[in-house]
């Protein structure tokens, strides 16, 4: 009964689209019903069975299981982004960081770190992987995570701010770089080439991996090049640059992957 539904709905999308290539993002356990489906269509001479592909990805296990609704294990999403958030506001409460937010901004700011903690968990992995999910792991702020990429994001708007408040103003700079920047430089650089590798291959996990590598690299550069407290106007023109175009890249890449980022931690 599965594969006549799909036969029929795979005809229906031809005549409403027409389209080049339909993605059927599906289990790995449903590998050898996509295959069938394929094949059947080119056994009907239909011009679009080429065109079909199974996104099939690995299983998503918890530290107390599989998820099997057959044996009444199966996680409500709505019940795992509500426990996501209460992490996200149990830590960020203990850090104590968030004074003078009043409580909707706080709410939002839980909501948002829960979700891109979930998120970007199951986004670094590539898709074929089953992956064990760690709620708690999952929302550390240190660590391949979706909280440190936006806690990078967020560190880089408190430095914008600092800089305006303090009437900022752009200078040239012709001078030399050192060696965090000219890291930086060209992990910005790759960006393009990784979104249009991430796209023909069906791999978001590409971008997740690119954005974390390049918030690290941001951490690096923030720790080991001065800034705000800079003399010479041209370098710390040239910094601020290089912290404001990063920031637009991480917003950029998370974005892609679905998850919002701060504007305060």
């Amino acid at each position: 009964v599965y594969l006549t539904q799909d036969l029929g709905t795979a005809e229906a999308r031809w005549e409403d689209y027409h389209m080049d290539r339909s993605v059927y993002t599906v289990a790995n356990e449903q590998d050898y019903h996509f295959k069938a489906l394929r094949l059947t269509l080119k056994k009907l001479g239909m011009p679009y069975w080429e065109g079909i592909y199974h996104l099939s990805y690995g299983m998503v296990d918890l530290p107390t299981g599989k998820m099997k609704s057959r044996e009444g294990t199966t996680v409500d999403a709505d019940d795992l982004y509500e426990r996501m958030i209460s992490i996200a506001r149990d830590n960020s409460e203990k850090l104590g960081k968030l004074e003078g937010m009043d409580e909707a901004d706080k709410e939002k700011l839980y909501r948002m770190l829960g979700l891109g903690a979930l998120k970007y968990f199951l986004l670094r992995v590539n898709a074929k992987k089953r992956i064990l999910f760690d709620p708690l792991a999952s929302i550390e702020f240190q660590g391949d995570t979706g909280p440190f990429i936006q806690y990078t994001y967020a560190r880089i708007r408190s430095v914008l701010r600092k800089w305006k408040e303090r009437n900022g103003t752009w200078s040239e700079y012709h001078g030399s770089v050192g060696e965090a920047e000219r890291e930086l430089l060209i992990h910005i650089k790759r960006y393009a080439d990784v979104i249009n590798e991430a796209a023909g291959t069906f791999d978001p996990s590409q971008v997740a991996n690119y954005v974390f590598t390049l918030a690290k690299s941001y951490n690096k550069f923030y720790h080991e090049a001065p800034m705000l407290q800079l003399d010479d106007e041209g370098l710390k023109s040239f910094r601020i640059r290089l912290s404001e175009k990063t920031a637009g890249v991480i917003r950029s890449a998370m974005e892609l992957l679905g998850i919002e980022v701060p504007e305060r931690m």
